[in-house]
């Protein structure tokens, strides 16, 4: 059960003692001092993972200068290590703050009289032209050093060379014509103009540039037709379009020319190979022409390999909007039209090909032809796509070599698409996946269950009398020796979980415990606990959970495993809520609550400082908080049913000019009821706020986890509108922000239900509102109350983030000045400016930009007068506080900006520096963090000299006053 961590801790590399940033860069300071050269290459070889531990300019900067110093006196060996960390470390080099001085180091081993050194300074060079990418002597350097006669150097003078053209628009138009000559000239080598060509990529900082570029190209594409020749050239031609973008429809009518007429296969390969990756990038330049020529030209090929390249191109077309454009009718073009389904044809040929990529192609196209074309007269593919999967299910499911297996996935990634775009084929899949998963390979079996759940999850087809077969399967693969044994129990029992849209049978319960006792581990019965709380099966959960609790070696683990038991045990009391049993009702919520409360209390000691659990804890208070306002609201439904209005309440609240009295008798119990009935109100308001600040909180989670959270949100909302709508105000209320969106798609079971409930209460609250007006207290106390028993009927989705976090993403800052100790302020005069920098880093897990990525951070800084030690006179608002907002894109995951702050006003002030990430679409995530620093703002000394003076000559003034009225007396 040791394994159970990977699930909910965070990324490792935690556990590590380390060092702070300066202790560890002295370490490997005294490792380069050493006398000994081995000491020395280990010490420069652990600068990138400092790096990744510490990506702060102040110490990246100290240590490329130290680099710098050691390949400034090193051995070629030790330089080369340095050259191999610059590599390595490419996206912290903007960091570098002195990049004088540490290109003043490297750049002086150019004048070395070692080759082997200049060019190891050269590759040094292109690998730093990100930062220096207009440095005039390096450019001078790299054009001297394409003419050595040491072939070493050449070599490093065209990597520098390509890598600065990459950069610098000034030295790509000034090498252009020296590449050139030395392309066209006869004393160059072949081999070097192989590597010379490659340049030309880069040459698209401008139209005119690119232009000439492609002339030269088209010149040696003709000129030089031997085979590595043109390959290397057509290579760079489409590199060079695909990065200026005006050239795209040229560059793939000449490599569907080359593809159709060049009968060498290695150039054929290569034209395909670029073909793809133009399909890739800009699916919208393919002509109707193109994907006709494209289909010619795999229609007549008479080898497999090829066919199989052209096919992998238009399956990738067949997915994007050029699909669209293929089949639209262009007017009066008859033969076009019959043309335009060789696609069709060729798609039906290879459907069932002996070879399984070729027929997984032809698949495909058919699947996302079926999907995105609803044209009449191509709806009888529909069943070819069906036949073709089917057909390419029982091939690859019988075979467990990886090619196979590799073609599965693509077959049942195929399936799936169907199902969800085309429904009324959903059961005729499902029978094909149930009846093939007897005889396939166990790789296969996991895989099919997988889509199994897929489908079912999307559409409830899973039948009860298809739940006879799973079992029988369960049962033989439990008493089976196979090493896939664990995987497949998790995955068969997942397809159960998802097919019993109800609770599950006694008989179901019984099966999976008794081979989950017999054949399974602790991790396996764990995993399988997981799903059946994702699937709101929170009985079965609730048992494997509690058998769990012994087999655990560590006592956080053990509170984890405590806290999922009695948060099972607390939706599994819900379930037994029946409609217009309101006492019933309210001791199976205390039930629940009961158990909530012990669970969050276990929760809490399952986490630690590295792993908080925040959003678990999070939801869970949530929970329990809606939970209670559920409980409150039946209360307080009850309590109307005891102070009935009368029946001229309605009349007395309008001349009374307070409405909440028509609620009940116009006595102080009626209003105390009806303001409660507010306070209800603005309760499920205020827990919609927070399942919206939660759901800004998770960056990282999956897209079912945050409609979870979504629709919790959206049934709060609910009864604050049937409360309002019903009660408090039924003339304002309006239904139209409310109404469902019928026409969103469906993700899961748990959505589908949900869905139905708020359709059902909104309906009914519009109808009453209608039939009714004002509705009665009875019929409205009803209402609200059935509401509330439908939304806690549905067994409540514990989604993955609770459980797994796939994506992790983190921001770390770094502010400037900031004092030595967190406690002590930093000293500002009043009359001066603060200018507070802000760094920041952002840090990814192991799978970066999984669900969304950071297109920019946001960054809030403010600050509040603590404490004046000033005079005590009244301030204006304006000088007492700092409101600024910056955004800034993060370069290489970096990103660094500048506040200038006002404090006026004497006295310690408290700043706080807040950021938040905004992702590709625009939408704002609070995910911190926020940092707080404190300033104390001193007079001037201009300011207190004055003062000071004033108050001297004020003194001797009042002594004179003082004397006089003295001497009166």
């Amino acid at each position: 059960m040791a394994a159970s961590g990977k699930s909910f801790l965070a990324d490792a590399g935690y556990g590590e003692q380390e060092l702070d940033a300066n202790s560890a860069l002295m370490e490997l300071d005294k490792g380069l001092r050493s006398g000994k050269l081995g000491e020395q290459c280990e010490a420069v070889v652990r600068f990138p993972r400092l790096f990744q531990k510490y990506p702060f300019p102040i110490l990246i900067n100290s240590a490329f200068l130290k680099l710098a110093d050691v390949f400034r006196v090193g051995n070629n060996f030790l330089r080369l290590c340095v050259l191999k960390v610059t590599q390595q470390s490419e996206k912290h080099l903007e960091k570098i703050l002195n990049v004088d001085e540490f290109v003043k180091r490297v750049f002086s081993v150019i004048h070395s009289n070692d080759p082997v050194a200049r060019a190891i300074t050269l590759r040094m060079l292109g690998s730093m032209a990100s930062i220096i990418p207009e440095r005039k002597n390096a450019h001078h350097s790299i054009r001297q050093s394409l003419d050595s006669h040491d072939n070493v150097e050449v070599e490093a003078a065209i990597f520098a060379a390509a890598n600065f053209s990459a950069q610098s628009k000034d030295f790509a138009v000034g090498i252009c014509n020296k590449i050139s000559e030395m392309i066209q000239g006869l004393a160059t080598p072949v081999d070097l103009k192989l590597k010379l060509i490659p340049i030309l990529q880069h040459m698209h900082h401008d139209a005119s540039l690119a232009s000439s570029s492609r002339q030269l190209l088209q010149q040696l594409v003709t000129s030089y037709p031997s085979t590595k020749m043109v390959i290397v050239t057509l290579h760079t031609f489409t590199l060079l379009a695909a990065s200026s973008l005006v050239d795209i429809p040229k560059q793939i009518q000449l490599l569907l020319q080359y593809l159709k007429n060049d009968p060498r296969k290695a150039v054929k390969r290569l034209a395909i190979q670029d073909l793809r990756l133009l399909a890739n990038k800009t699916p919208h330049t393919w002509s109707r022409e193109n994907i006709q020529a494209l289909c010619e030209s795999a229609l007549n090929t008479p080898y497999d390999s090829l066919k199989m390249g052209m096919l992998s191109v238009l399956s990738t077309l067949s997915g994007t909007i050029a699909i669209k454009q293929y089949f639209s009718s262009a007017p009066g073009a008859a033969a076009t039209t019959a043309r335009s389904f060789d696609l069709v044809k060729l798609a039906q040929e290879c459907c069932y090909h002996n070879n399984r990529g070729i027929a997984a192609h032809g698949v495909r196209i058919l699947t996302n032809i079926s999907a995105s074309c609803q044209e009449k007269d191509l709806l009888p593919l529909e069943q070819d796509a069906v036949f073709g999967l089917e057909a390419l299910l029982v091939l690859c499911s019988q075979d467990d070599s990886p090619g196979a297996q590799a073609t599965l996935k693509i077959t049942l990634t195929c399936m799936v698409k169907l199902v969800k775009c085309r429904p009324h084929l959903s059961q005729s899949v499902v029978e094909s996946l149930l009846a093939q998963l007897h005889s396939a390979q166990d790789n296969a079996r996991i895989l099919m269950c997988h889509c199994l759940a897929a489908i079912a999850m999307q559409l409830p087809v899973l039948a009860d009398g298809m739940l006879g077969d799973l079992m029988d399967l369960y049962k033989l693969i439990g008493q089976s020796g196979t090493d896939k044994k664990q995987e497949l129990l998790v995955s068969l029992a997942t397809v159960i979980f998802v097919s019993s849209q109800k609770a599950l049978s006694t008989e179901i319960k019984t099966v999976i415990k008794q081979q989950l006792e017999n054949a399974s581990n602790g991790w396996t019965a764990y995993r399988i606990a997981r799903q059946a709380s994702r699937m709101g099966n929170h009985d079965m959960a609730r048992e494997l959970y509690q058998s769990l609790l012994t087999q655990v070696a560590s006592e956080h683990f053990y509170f984890w495993l405590n806290s999922l038991k009695e948060f099972s045990h607390a939706e599994q009391c819900l379930t037994g809520l029946q409609e217009d049993s309101y006492s019933s009702a309210l001791s199976c919520i205390a039930e629940a609550l009961k158990s909530y409360h012990k669970g969050i209390a276990s929760l809490t000691a399952a986490s630690t400082p590295l792993n908080p659990l925040s959003f678990q804890c999070g939801f869970v208070k949530l929970r329990i908080d809606l939970l209670q306002a559920f409980s409150q609201l039946i209360c307080t439904c009850n309590s109307l049913k005891t102070s009935p209005p009368p029946a001229i309440a309605t009349t007395i609240a309008m001349t009374s000019g307070n409405d909440l009295q028509r609620c009940g008798r116009i006595s102080n119990q009626a209003l105390t009821l009806s303001l409660q009935m507010k306070h209800s109100m603005e309760e499920f308001r205020n827990l919609a706020t927070r399942y919206g600040d939660l759901y800004q909180s998770s960056f990282d989670a999956d897209s079912a986890t945050l409609r979870n959270v979504e629709l919790q949100q959206q049934s709060c909302l609910l009864i604050s509108h049937a409360i309002e709508a019903l009660i408090l105000d039924p003339e304002s209320a309006s239904f139209q922000e409310y109404s469902s969106n019928g026409t969103a798609h469906v993700e899961s079971e748990y959505e589908r239900r949900m869905m139905s409930v708020f359709n059902h209460v909104l309906e009914e609250v519009e109808s009453l509102n209608r039939k009714y007006a004002p509705v009665s207290y009875l019929v409205s106390n009803t209402c609200l109350c059935n509401a509330v028993i439908a939304l806690l009927k549905v067994p409540l989705s514990f989604q993955r983030y609770f459980f797994q976090k796939l994506q992790s993403t983190s921001i770390k800052l770094a502010l400037s000045p900031s004092p030595r100790n967190p406690a002590e302020p930093i000293a500002v005069q009043n009359n001066q400016q603060l200018a507070l920098k802000v760094e920041g880093v952002v840090q990814h897990g192991s799978k970066p930009g999984l669900f969304r990525k950071i297109q920019s951070v946001c960054l809030n800084v403010s600050s509040v007068l603590q404490s004046k030690s000033g005079q005590d006179y009244k301030i204006p608002l304006d000088n007492m506080t700092n409101e600024m907002e910056q955004r800034v894109e993060p370069h290489n995951d970096y990103f660094s900006t500048q506040f200038l702050l006002n404090f006026v006003i004497l006295g310690t002030h408290n700043i706080t520096v807040e950021s938040s990430v905004i992702d590709s679409n625009g939408i704002v995530w609070k995910t911190g963090p926020k940092t707080t620093i404190f300033v104390k703002s001193l007079e001037d000394p201009y300011s207190q000299q004055v003062r000071l003076q004033q108050q001297q000559g004020q003194a001797p003034a009042q002594q004179q006053q003082q004397r006089s009225a003295y001497s009166r007396f």
